[in-house]
């Protein structure tokens, strides 16, 4: 079980380094202390360092558990959206926090001072506090899967594990009668089902909110269907990306390519259906382009790609190459009336390859779109094949 919950601390340690959100700190504190309350209540520590305080350990046992479902049940009031969504389980959950932490101190005192053949009691009544924030937590959680959070059924599962460890270790810690190995090496399994369980909930519910944010910055600078730049965001993108291969001292290729008929299937398949092509396209363009490119949306009907070589990578014809027969392939997609359909875009393709020292983006990106318009309205231009080139000079 401990080396369970140390794998757990360890993922959570990574996560918060990795991510450093509040959310995953949250995480990390819970899996710590309240995975600490349960090591001490298995009588590990006396075990493994026998000089360790007979004091210090009573005080550990009675108020650890305590503090520790206070934290817990204030951090599942913020895991399940706080005040924000709910008001009543915010004021249930930090209330009841607020109080447990009273009692936990209270606990603590009072094992500090009590005389050791009495603590058996103190403990007793310790396990009864303990179990307060699992009822808390489960009426909260249960309240809101009947409101429709997605994720609460999953952790009230995880809420009746905790309530059942939480018996467990009590009753071993008390030396009731009946805790056989088995008994025990279930509370243990349980224990730790019950810290992944959690765990992998409070890492959904923190990537969920990381892309809510990402998606509420998206009007800073990207489009909301593709998440790719757009406005001034691609203008300083396309700009950077001119400043990089001036300096590599290598010649930078803008290639825009034109959806003719993106609105063609409206009417047949209803409105919004132009998003899924858009997003479509926009993978399409991303795996063809490769990741090192810049990839961004001129507007709606433009996508434009910033490509450049060395040496060292593939030429830049075998890139549009791939643009031009990916990019161009038949799409499905779903209608409102969940109808399928096939969508055959229609492409114009503009490319313009130039020495990137002193190169304006807007100048540049104008002339590729027209380069691309040019290519729609030519006979063999709404197949996306034509390419039109304009090499500069290398000054």
């Amino acid at each position: 079980m401990l080396g369970g919950l140390l794998t757990l601390a360890g993922l959570a340690l990574a996560d918060v380094l990795g991510n450093r959100t509040k959310g995953s700190v949250r995480n990390l504190l819970f899996v710590l202390i309240t995975g600490a309350s349960a090591v001490v209540m298995t009588g590990l520590p006396e075990a493994f360092w026998p000089a360790l305080p007979v004091p210090l350990m009573r005080v550990l046992k009675a108020s650890l558990g305590p503090l520790a479902g206070a934290m817990g049940l204030y951090f599942i009031g913020t895991w399940l959206g706080g005040v924000r969504e709910d008001g009543l389980v915010h004021r249930m959950t930090v209330v009841g926090g607020m109080v447990l932490v009273v009692v936990a101190l209270g606990l603590g005192v009072a094992a500090s001072q009590i005389d050791p053949n009495n603590f058996r009691p103190l403990l007793m009544a310790a396990a009864v506090v303990n179990l307060v924030p699992v009822l808390l937590a489960l009426v909260a959680v249960v309240r809101a899967a009947r409101l429709g959070d997605p994720l609460a059924r999953w952790m009230a599962l995880a809420v009746v594990c905790l309530g059942t460890l939480t018996s467990g270790h009590y009753a071993n810690a008390l030396g009731l009668g009946g805790m056989g190995l088995g008994l025990k090496l279930f509370v243990a399994v349980l224990t730790v089902a019950f810290f992944l369980i959690a765990s992998m909930l409070g890492l959904l519910r923190n990537r969920q909110n990381r892309l809510l944010a990402r998606l509420s910055r998206l009007d800073a600078g990207a489009d909301p269907a593709t998440t790719l730049p757009t406005g001034t965001a691609l203008l300083a993108n396309v700009e950077q990306a001119f400043w990089r291969t001036a300096n590599m001292n290598v010649s930078c290729t803008v290639a825009c390519l034109y959806l003719s008929n993106l609105y063609e299937l409206t009417e047949t398949a209803g409105p919004g259906v132009e998003h899924q092509i858009l997003v479509a396209l926009a993978a399409r363009i991303r795996r063809a382009a490769g990741f090192r490119c810049v990839v961004g949306l001129y507007h709606p009907r433009c996508f434009v790609v910033v490509i450049w070589a060395d040496k060292y990578q593939a030429p830049v014809a075998e890139t549009i190459e791939r643009l031009q027969a990916q990019v161009g392939q038949p799409l499905p997609v779903v209608g409102e009336k969940q109808k399928h359909h096939v969508f055959l875009p229609s492409l114009g393709m503009g490319v313009i390859t130039l020495n990137p020292q002193g190169a304006k983006a807007m100048d540049v990106l104008n002339s590729a779109e027209r380069q691309a318009l040019a290519a729609v309205r030519e006979p063999n231009g709404a197949s996306g094949r034509e390419v039109v080139t304009q090499p500069a000079p290398m000054g």
